[in-house]
């Protein structure tokens, strides 16, 4: 636990802490009583309440599409599966402002759906709901579907062969075996919808704020950082206490699972239920995920006079108004190579701490299994902010080092190594590990021969998991990336910030090419990551 404490406690809570104590102390004065007078405000009431029930919306939505697609990835064989699988999972490593432009695109004024039907949808709750599943689609996927390739059929077949019916055999086998993971894969949504910034902004308009909206009017546009940190500790407290109450329901319910390589647990749909459910999630797929993908590739060629490579073209030369110190073009290779580095640190830093969870250690540990999820529920303009006035000075002056870009991304990609590498280790049965001990093994051989074996697939998921969410990472990496270095990214963000057609179509043309980049690593990573392994574990 030493190494994932002191990374957290050096790039989160300290600049975290740094912020909050210069919005709260004035002339060395605590104003504590600011609390009262901002939370007793009627449209911070409505923030608050807005930033609630939007995210639980938007995360019982979210599985109540994707768990289906958890089944059909985890369970059936079928052509182009992993292809798709990296489909879906390419709008969670878009930057939030693209997720939400493209759906202004979709169902905004002159968007497709105004153009065929005239059917708008912006500035309603309905387009926020549905970006946020497009956006977490592949939460559920890969988290849930990850475990639920490994369980092995055989257990609910025994439960049909007793006489249970199909239904009642899924709820009393195997849903217990994975509510840890649907609980982990609901906690991240949550999350994410909680904090959620760009998509609120674009298709909420005016109308809508949640609090990681607020939070960056109060800092950017007002200069309040009075209530912009009292917004910051109500946030956090809020995720504190998600977190608990998620970590003592999923303790509950963990128990050890029979699990069997993924390749002998999948197989062809069959009957007509089957297929109909296979044909229905990918109906959804093609309309939740590839229609908004495929819209931002349509307006990446679209120019004034036709379709064409101008946008692409107009990304090689320099850009006149100084805010790239570089072409565009040289930020494609920024951000493979932060993600990168940001996923080794996150690899390192999640293992670490999942092994140390496993060991199941009492409230401490606990309450570290807690600290570690933070990040996501935390503002991310906070986090960048104090990114800014504690890493400035030796020995921690970071602010001119390349690295500050992957600390800040691997602070959110954390979480997902562990979420996803949590279940797994959890499941493994203790008395393998005290065989392997018996026979002489010694604790680092005992989890080489026994653990990884098992975990191995988990890990390769939550590689894929970091690289993506440090690919599309904006939040914090807006404050921190230099001029000469900005990520895809950021890029995208200050051309859409910038008036003009061209602009907007470098934009596109940026967002086409980041999708691209995160299709063809995730294949690759499909690929590595197919376990072998046969026999029984």
């Amino acid at each position: 636990m030493v190494v994932p404490v002191a990374f957290f406690a050096l790039f989160f809570a300290w600049p975290v802490a740094s912020i909050v104590e210069r919005g709260l102390r004035v002339d060395g004065v605590w104003q504590f009583g600011r609390f009262g007078e901002t939370l007793s405000r009627p449209e911070i009431l409505d923030v608050l309440w807005f930033t609630l029930w939007q995210a639980l919306a938007s995360t019982g939505l979210t599985l109540l599409i994707a768990l289906p697609g958890a089944y059909v990835f985890a369970r059936f064989d079928f052509r182009g599966k992993g292809l798709l699988r990296a489909v879906v999972t390419v709008p969670f490593v878009m930057p939030t402002v693209m997720v939400g432009t493209a759906f202004l695109a979709l169902v905004g004024r002159g968007g497709l759906l105004d153009e065929l039907w005239g059917v708008r949808l912006d500035t309603t709750v309905w387009a926020i709901l549905i970006a946020h599943v497009f956006f977490n689609y592949a939460v559920v996927v890969r988290t849930v579907g990850g475990l639920w390739a490994q369980l092995d059929p055989r257990q609910e077949e025994a439960a049909r062969v007793l006489g249970a019916s199909r239904w009642k055999a899924w709820r009393t086998v195997t849903l217990p075996a994975l509510a840890p993971s649907v609980a982990a894969a609901a906690l991240m949504v949550f999350l994410f919808t909680a904090s959620s910034f760009a998509v609120v902004q674009i298709l909420g308009g005016s109308t809508y704020s949640t609090l990681e909206t607020e939070i960056y009017r109060q800092t950017v546009v007002r200069f309040d950082l009075t209530t912009a940190a009292v917004l910051t500790m109500v946030q956090f407290v809020a995720v504190g206490v998600v977190l608990a109450v998620h970590a003592r329901t999923v303790r509950r319910r963990e128990t050890a699972l029979r699990m069997v390589a993924p390749e002998e647990a999948v197989r062809r749909p069959r009957g007509i239920g089957q297929w109909a459910l296979f044909a229905g999630v990918l109906l959804s797929v093609a309309l939740l995920i590839v229609l908004p993908l495929g819209v931002l590739v349509e307006r990446s060629f679209a120019t004034s006079h036709g379709y064409g490579l101008d946008y692409y073209r107009a990304l090689q030369t320099p850009d006149p108004s100084g805010t790239f110190l570089v072409p565009l073009l040289d930020t494609i290779g920024n951000s493979p190579r932060y993600a990168v580095v940001a996923t080794l640190i996150a690899l390192v830093i999640g293992g670490l701490a999942a092994a140390a969870l496993t060991r199941r250690a009492g409230r401490l540990v606990r309450g570290f299994d807690a600290l570690l999820m933070l990040p996501l529920g935390v503002s991310a303009v906070t986090v960048g902010f104090g990114f800014l006035i504690t890493l400035d000075e030796p020995p921690f002056d970071l602010r001119a080092s390349w690295i500050l870009v992957p600390l800040a991304q691997a602070l959110v990609g954390v979480p997902f190594v562990v979420r996803t590498m949590l279940p797994v280790l959890r499941a493994v049965d203790e008395r393998l590990r005290e065989a392997a001990a018996v026979l002489g093994a010694s604790p680092w051989r005992a989890w080489r021969e026994v653990d990884l074996p098992l975990v191995r697939r988990a890990l390769l998921i939550a590689a894929g998991f970091a690289f993506a969410v440090s690919l599309g990472e904006f939040g914090a990496t807006v404050f921190i990336a230099r001029p000469d270095s900005p990520t895809l990214p950021v890029a995208v963000a200050r051309l859409l910030g910038r008036p003009g057609e061209l602009n907007y179509g470098q934009a596109m043309a940026l967002s086409t090419i980041l999708m691209v980049v995160c299709a063809v690593s995730l294949l690759l990573l499909e690929r590595l990551r197919t376990d072998r392994t046969s026999g029984e574990f």
